[in-house]
């Protein structure tokens, strides 16, 4: 089995395209382990090439109320009154520990979220 690193873009896109050639390669077989091969080298350099951006905290909250259809009145017992909710969701309020730990608890927005750029609010 002959396997490169993924160095250049002109290699990424040729293990790219030779993934999709085995893409219904069974489990347990030579080219289904050179398929998972060649995915774990093409996350590893995308990782490093294409670093996602987390969102910032209250795009996390915005994206987390839309996804479970919560209200501002469903925030309220983790971040306090209504007015704070809205200062908070409009960016003019920080977040406080207690609010991130809140919001992680009860609604499971990740903590990398919900402190990223916090300094910046």
């Amino acid at each position: 089995m002959d396997i490169r690193p993924i160095k250049t873009d002109a290699d990424h896109k040729a293990t790219l395209a030779e993934i999709e050639s085995l893409m219904e390669a069974e489990a347990n077989t030579p080219e289904g382990d050179r398929l998972d091969i060649l995915v774990t080298l093409v996350e590893a350099y995308e990782r490093t090439h294409f670093p996602l951006d987390l969102p910032s905290p209250i795009e996390a909250i915005k994206f987390r109320m839309e996804q479970q259809g919560l209200t501002v009145d469903d925030l309220v017992p983790v971040i306090g009154r209504k007015n704070r909710v809205y200062e908070v969701l409009k960016g003019s309020r920080p977040l406080t520990l207690r609010m991130i730990e809140g919001l992680y608890n009860d609604f499971g927005i990740p903590a990398e979220c919900l402190i990223s750029r916090q300094a910046r609010h």
